[in-house]
């Protein structure tokens, strides 16, 4: 399953700056919601905009099912960067208690294949940075991210039956 959301895309870099990626505050862009549905699984995806009075943030949620070779849920965008350019993704986030991730994937990569990163997701608001070093690719550990063009930028709930809820406040490459 395909959703398509609206979603704020800011991108700016001067002289090693951090690159706004989104913070809910000017330009719009589309991200898309997506579910293992496209390969036959069974998770159930929702992504919209919410405003809690002080913060606005988008919330990822639904039902990640390793039914059917299935499991995972996501909020993907294309970007345009170039990984030595930056240390790291920075994102602003709270959750319920799980471990979600951080995908990126390079141009002309199958979409099996990405680099990943884990983060635990508290039911308070935290910035927590994921240096591009731990970054791990899909089907090999043992390959680093180096020196590439990034194109894809994905949040995922991912690898084991939960129900998924991560409000994202903000990502920027540092």
């Amino acid at each position: 399953m395909i959703k398509k959301i609206c979603i704020v895309l800011l991108i700016f870099s001067t002289n090693g700056a951090a690159m706004i990626i989104d913070d809910l505050n000017s330009n719009r862009a589309n991200w898309s919601a997506i579910s293992d549905n496209v390969m036959g699984g069974v998770s159930e995806v929702n992504a919209y905009e919410m405003n809690d009075g002080s913060i606005k943030f988008y919330r990822l949620e639904g039902l990640v099912s390793t039914k059917n070779n299935g499991g995972f849920i996501q909020i993907r965008t294309n970007v345009n960067f170039k990984s030595k350019e930056f240390s790291g993704v920075r994102i602003k986030i709270r959750g319920n208690d799980n471990e979600y991730y951080v995908n990126l994937r390079r141009p002309r990569m199958m979409p099996w294949n990405y680099y990943s990163a884990k983060f635990f997701a508290s039911e308070d608001w935290q910035v927590i940075d994921l240096p591009l070093s731990s970054f791990i690719y899909s089907r090999n550990s043992n390959i680093a991210l180096g020196s590439t063009r990034i194109n894809s930028l994905a949040i995922v709930a991912y690898g084991k039956d939960f129900e998924a809820q991560l409000d994202i406040a903000s990502v920027e490459l540092y």
